[in-house]
């Protein structure tokens, strides 16, 4: 009979950049993060103070790099990068907000609002394409890593799909779960597949913003 071994991961969306703010499409474009999103960064410590990881990864732009370096800020493992963990690329609708998109490029919007799954931006990934490479990182970092439990520190459009391969949930149906910005975020990979644990947890979050110097 093959032992089960269980790789568990903490996911963790980076820190709040001005421009989730202003409700910009970030993409692949490098921001970083603002005040808020580098105290939530330093709550993400506190909240995984007492838990131990084999491995810590992230993806390589900046908003999440930053988070993961402030988190795991004296911990004796290193943070990895991991370009599988970047978030989709957008394509043409890159730094725009929704109402700048919908006026600038109406079609393109209308498929990005329906969650065309095999639409690509004209320039960029479609959701087919985008969940593909997330996963088989994934699935790398599990192999890799198995019986143990590794975090990793990536984006939005990252945990969106991680959460449909974990609940079975279609990439083109309406999202129905909160992503927060520098939440924990528990899933487990073994022999059956992948399952959740729990979700957007933000208890480590609820003091962070009170305690940012004015």
């Amino acid at each position: 009979m093959t032992e089960t071994r269980i790789t568990r991961f903490c996911l963790v969306r980076h820190g709040e950049t001005d421009w989730n703010g202003e409700r910009r499409i970030q993409g692949q474009i490098d921001i970083d993060l603002n005040r808020a999103g580098r105290a939530q960064a330093h709550a993400v410590a506190e909240g995984l103070r007492g838990q131990a990881f084999a491995a810590i990864y992230s993806s390589d732009l900046l908003r999440a790099w930053h988070t993961a370096q402030i988190a795991v800020a004296g911990r004796q493992v290193a943070v990895s990068p991991a370009p599988t963990l970047r978030e989709r690329h957008f394509g043409v609708l890159q730094g725009v907000t929704s109402l700048e998109a919908s006026e600038r490029h109406p079609e393109v919007h209308r498929h990005h609002q329906a969650r065309t799954p095999d639409y690509d931006y004209e320039t960029g990934e479609s959701l087919i394409v985008f969940a593909a490479r997330v996963m088989a990182g994934l699935e790398v970092l599990a192999a890799r890593h198995a019986g143990h439990s590794v975090l990793a520190f990536t984006h939005g459009g990252v945990l969106d799909v991680v959460h449909r391969a974990a609940t079975g949930r279609a990439l083109d149906a309406p999202r129905d779960f909160a992503l927060p910005n520098a939440a924990l975020n528990w899933v487990e990979r073994d022999n059956a597949g992948w399952r959740l644990v729990s979700w957007a947890d933000c208890r480590h979050l609820q003091r962070a913003l009170d305690e940012i110097p004015g």
